[in-house]
C-alpha cells in the first residue's frame, strides 16, 4: 500500500501525478538548477518510470542520490528529509480513509503559498537585471573617439573619419542589443546619437544630402529618447545644414526656427541662428532678416560661457563668437554685401562687441597682416581675414606696442574662416580666387558660400 508522504502531497496539489508530466517538471529544475550552480552535470539528470513510482508510492530505504535531491529541493521548495517523511497527523486520517475506502478525504497539510520563491532565485535575478555588457572604460573610449574625430575633421575630412565613425556607431548599437542598466543605456543612447549626427555632417561634405538627412534624423529619434536636448538641437541645426547646401534654403531656415523655438536661450541655438537661420536667409535676399537672426545669435552668445576662438566646425560645444561672426560674413556675402563684410570691424555691423581695443586695432584691422603672419598675400581682403582669425597668439597680437612689433604666432585660421574669406575674394574679383580650394576634400557638388 503506498504511503502518503510530503512529496506525494506536493505532486498530487500540482497535478503532477504521472511520470511525463513529473519528469518534465524534474528535467526543466535540473536544467534551472545546472545554471544557477554552475554545474553542468545537473542539466543531464533524468528520472525513470520505476524511480518516479517508488518516490510517489513513498517506497524508499534510503534518500535519493545526492543530485537528485538537489534537484528535488529546488523543485519543491522543501528539504528531501521531510520530502520522503511520512505525513502530518491529519494526513494519516486520510490514509485510514483511504484503506477503509470510505471515499471521505481528511485535511493535507497546508501547500505552501503559490508566490513562495527560492532566495537564490531573487539574488540571481537582481543580478541579471543590473548586468551590463558596456562598463565604464567602454563608454568613456566611444566618448573619447567622438571628440577625436570632432577635433581632427577640419585637418583629414570625411573620407578619412568616416570608417572610425561608422565603428563608433556600429559599436553602440552592438551592445545597446545587449543588457545594461538604465544609467549605461542611457550613456548609449547619447553616444549613439552623436556617432550618428557626425555621419550626418559628413555626409553633407560628400555630397550625399538624402543619406545627411537619415543620420540626422536617427540622431534626433535617439536624443529625444532620453530627452538630451543638447544633441537633439546640435542634429536638427545639422540638418538644416544639410537643407542649406542641397539648396532648399526656405527648409533649412524653417527646420532651424522649429528648433530654435523649442528651447529659445539654449546655448546651442547660436548654431541654429547663425549657421542656420542666418545663412539661409541671405540666399533668399532678406537682408533685415539676417541683421535681426546675427544679433539675436550675438545676444545669445553673452548669454552663456561661449569657447573662446574657433572651435571645429563638427564640435557638439555651442559656437564660439568668432565661428558666429564667420557665418555673418556668409550670411553677408550671399546678400552681396561686399562693402559691408570688408569695412573697419569697428563700423561694421557684423562686428558687434567684437571691436578691437584701442592700440589693438591696426595688428587686427590694417591692410597688412602682423609680421608673425606675414606669409600671408596682402590683398583687399586681408583686414577682414586677420580681424576673425582668432589664432592662439591673439593676447600677444593685443600686446604688441605696433604692427610691425615681432611676435611669434604658431597657430592659423581654422578651415571655416579660410573658406569664408575665398568666398569674398571671389565675390570681390580678386584674381584667381575662383581656383583656389581651402577644402581638398570638399566635394564638388557643394555650393561655396
Amino acid at each position: 500500500m503506498p504511503r502518503t508522504t510530503l512529496l506525494r502531497q506536493l505532486l498530487q496539489q500540482r497535478h503532477l501525478t504521472t511520470h511525463e508530466a513529473f519528469a518534465a517538471q524534474y528535467e526543466r529544475a535540473a536544467a534551472r538548477l545546472a545554471e544557477l550552480d554552475r554545474d553542468p552535470r545537473l542539466a543531464s539528470l533524468q528520472v525513470s518510470p520505476r524511480q518516479f513510482d517508488r518516490w510517489y508510492g513513498g517506497e524508499l530505504l534510503t534518500l535519493p542520490r545526492p543530485d537528485a535531491c538537489r534537484v528535488l529541493e529546488h523543485m519543491l521548495g522543501r528539504p528531501v528529509s521531510e520530502l520522503f517523511s511520512t505525513a502530518y497527523d491529519g494526513d494519516s486520517a486520510h490514509d485510514r480513509d483511504e484503506e477503509s475506502s470510505t471515499g471521505r478525504q481528511a485535511t493535507s497539510a497546508p501547500p505552501p503559498p503559490d508566490d513562495d520563491e527560492n532566495p537564490l532565485d531573487i539574488v540571481t535575478r537582481t543580478r541579471q537585471l543590473t548586468a551590463s555588457n558596456a562598463d565604464d572604460a567602454t563608454l568613456a573610449f566611444l566618448d573619447s573617439s567622438l571628440e577625436g574625430i570632432a577635433s581632427r575633421y577640419e585637418q583629414d575630412g570625411p573620407y578619412v573619419l568616416r570608417p572610425q565613425a561608422r565603428q563608433v556607431r556600429q559599436l553602440a548599437h552592438t551592445l545597446l542589443d545587449g543588457r545594461q542598466p538604465p544609467r549605461t543605456r542611457r550613456e548609449l543612447f547619447r553616444l549613439a546619437a552623436r556617432a550618428s549626427g557626425l555621419l550626418g555632417y559628413m555626409a553633407v561634405n560628400t555630397g550625399d544630402f538624402a543619406l545627411s538627412e537619415a543620420y540626422c534624423t536617427e540622431a534626433r529619434e535617439l536624443s529625444r529618447e532620453i530627452g538630451d536636448l543638447d544633441t537633439d538641437l546640435w542634429a536638427c541645426g545639422t540638418l538644416s545644414f544639410s537643407l542649406y547646401y542641397a539648396g532648399r534654403y526656405d527648409e533649412a531656415d524653417a527646420c532651424a526656427t522649429a528648433a530654435v523655438e523649442r528651447a529659445p536661450r539654449h546655448a546651442q541655438c547660436i548654431r541654429l541662428l547663425a549657421n542656420g537661420r542666418a545663412r539661409a536667409l541671405g540666399k533668399t535676399g532678406d537682408q533685415r532678416a539676417v541683421e535681426q537672426t546675427i544679433g539675436q545669435a550675438l545676444r545669445l552668445s553673452d548669454l552663456h560661457e561661449v569657447p573662446v576662438g574657433l572651435t571645429s566646425c563638427i564640435s557638439f560645444e555651442p559656437y564660439g563668437r568668432a565661428r558666429t561672426l564667420a557665418n555673418a560674413v556668409t550670411s553677408h556675402v550671399a546678400l552681396r554685401n561686399t562693402a559691408q563684410v570688408l569695412r573697419e570691424p569697428s563700423t561694421s555691423t557684423i562686428w558687434w562687441s567684437t571691436r578691437p581695443p584701442p592700440g589693438a586695432a591696426r595688428s587686427y584691422a590694417s591692410t597688412s597682416p602682423p609680421r608673425c603672419c606675414s606669409s600671408a598675400r596682402p590683398t583687399s581682403t586681408t583686414r577682414w581675414r586677420w580681424a576673425v582669425r582668432p589664432c592662439g597668439c591673439a593676447e600677444a597680437h593685443r600686446s604688441a606696442p605696433s604692427t610691425n612689433a615681432p611676435v611669434t604666432c604658431t597657430s592659423r585660421p581654422g578651415r571655416g574662416v579660410i573658406i569664408r574669406r575665398y568666398a569674398i575674394m571671389a565675390m570681390s574679383s580678386v584674381p584667381g580666387a575662383r581656383s583656389q580650394r581651402p577644402w581638398p576634400w570638399r566635394h564638388p557638388r557643394l555650393r561655396r558660400c
